[in-house]
């Protein structure tokens, strides 16, 4: 890939901004993706895992095409999560810093007072970023026009269906059929996903698709433990003893796993804080911050909480357990080595998951090194 975003059509205070962000060379779904989204009016679907660049993707041609002599909001971009969609909102206001024309971004998600967004969205607003379930919200109560829109993008759209906002995106894309264009990115192609391109979207749509053998990042060394159910928690903690300077995420599978994992370590001394489905948001953002401001050193999450995870500086994560799917072991071990940094994945597993581990070296083409705890 030898590609500059200026050779792509990125304008030069977008390059600036990007640029001031670390960000300097395109990434495989941004050198793919955005000579097709700045420069055509098209349907779009991109299949990429998360951590592979998608934001900038799509947002920087969103903003490049704001026309900001029209109030209305412009683009619309919708997500499965509250942490994803102030993490994109964010993404968006950084990439407007040399920007000569005022751009505004607004969020709208659960979890907040409603009037307060609304108040939000009554003053200029060109790309509003939602999740599902509060847009519906607004556009039932009459408070959200979304009759201008040119861009609709569904971002992470299985795991949009999979939180159950089926119908929320169905009602959605009806509201708003006219002459806009939908882009859609996607970790997976389930059924639903296809039904949804089938019904609304254009037969000729581009589609670009990331082969998800090179998305495992080749920064992250892979290894794993053979250990037993009763042993599992000392061995992770001898793990963490030896790694006191460092930070890091333990993945488990359940709610349950995670709260009685993050008590067993904080009782050990640690520390540590659970992101998981079952708490309140207030909570899941306190933790959050926490982590992000290092007065927390370590996490304990299940995987759709993680999916809003974007923290820089990550030594290593856990698999306190492999997840169910395979796409989940490229988003939990791209957690760590972001932003050309090093970093280790590392999988607890019991002698009945070494096939398990087989698998994942053959289907993701990566490497994995036994080790002694």
């Amino acid at each position: 890939m030898n590609s500059t975003f200026a050779s792509l059509g990125v304008q030069k205070e977008f390059v600036k901004s990007i640029k001031e962000l670390g960000i300097t060379r395109p990434t495989e779904i941004q050198e793919k993706t955005l000579p097709i989204l700045l420069n055509s009016k098209t349907d779009f679907i991109g299949l990429a895992q998360t951590g592979t660049g998608k934001t900038l993707a799509f947002g920087l041609p969103i903003i490049q095409n704001i026309k900001t002599q029209n109030n209305a909001i412009q683009a619309l971009i919708l997500s499965p999560t509250r942490e994803l969609v102030q993490q994109i909102k964010r993404q968006l206001f950084k990439y407007t810093k040399y920007c000569n024309k005022k751009i505004f971004v607004e969020a709208i998600y659960g979890g907040e007072k409603i009037h307060i967004q609304i108040k939000n969205i009554q003053r200029t607003t060109h790309v509003i970023v939602a999740t599902p379930g509060r847009l519906i919200d607004l556009i039932e109560r009459g408070n959200i026009n979304l009759k201008e829109i040119t861009t609709l993008v569904l971002d992470e759209a299985d795991e949009m269906l999979s939180m159950g906002f089926k119908q929320e995106i169905n009602r959605i894309l009806k509201y708003t059929s006219g002459k806009r264009n939908t882009w859609l990115f996607s970790a997976t192609m389930p059924d639903e996903i296809k039904r949804i391109i089938k019904t609304y979207m254009n037969p000729n749509a581009h589609q670009i698709d990331i082969d998800k053998n090179t998305l495992v990042n080749a920064n992250i060394s892979h290894c794993y433990v053979t250990t037993s159910i009763k042993e599992k928690t000392n061995a992770i903690i001898n793990f963490l003893e030896k790694r006191i300077a460092e930070r890091g995420i333990v993945f488990c599978r359940t709610k349950a796993g995670t709260q009685k994992l993050t008590k067993q370590l904080q009782e050990s001394g640690f520390s540590v804080g659970a992101l998981e489905g079952n708490m309140q948001q207030k909570e899941r953002d306190k933790v959050m911050r926490a982590f992000k401001n290092k007065s927390l050193q370590f996490l304990v999450s299940t995987d759709v909480s993680a999916r809003g995870i974007d923290v820089i500086g990550l030594s290593f994560v856990i698999h306190h357990q492999l997840p169910e799917k395979l796409e989940y072991y490229t988003h939990r071990s791209g957690r760590t080595a972001r932003a050309g940094k090093t970093g280790i994945s590392i999988s607890f597993v019991l002698p009945s998951e070494i096939q398990k581990i087989h698998q994942i070296q053959k289907e993701l083409a990566i490497t994995f090194t036994k080790i002694k705890h």
